[in-house]
């Protein structure tokens, strides 16, 4: 039973890892027109530069977390109490995730 649920949380942890990994957004890259046009020299029609997103890798773990959870809550059993401890950490992982947020404003 034991090696089943860490068999559990290990293909847990590694979707998890292989998701932030691979949904990492690339560097941006400039098209070659915009760059060879200084920027002091304002543009005509040109839309207002939108800031990057804070923290796109924590909001994407939160996501993540969620998905997780959702998969737990919907699980076939409860693994001997152990599901139930997994949603609680969860949870906590997700408040501290939130908390970080707002730390940063």
């Amino acid at each position: 039973m034991k090696i089943k649920i860490m068999s559990l949380f290990t293909v847990v942890a590694l979707a998890l890892a292989l998701f932030l990994t691979v949904t990492a957004p690339a560097s941006p890259k400039a098209p070659a027109a915009a760059s060879a046009i200084p920027a002091a020299i304002p543009q005509p029609n040109a839309e207002p530069a939108t800031p990057p997103e804070p923290h796109p890798e924590i909001r994407e773990s939160i996501a993540a977390l969620r998905r997780a959870k959702d998969h737990m809550e919907h699980a076939a059993h409860d693994f001997g109490g152990h599901r139930i401890e997994a949603i609680k950490a969860t949870d906590e992982a997700i408040r501290q995730l939130e908390i970080c947020l707002r730390f940063d404003k």
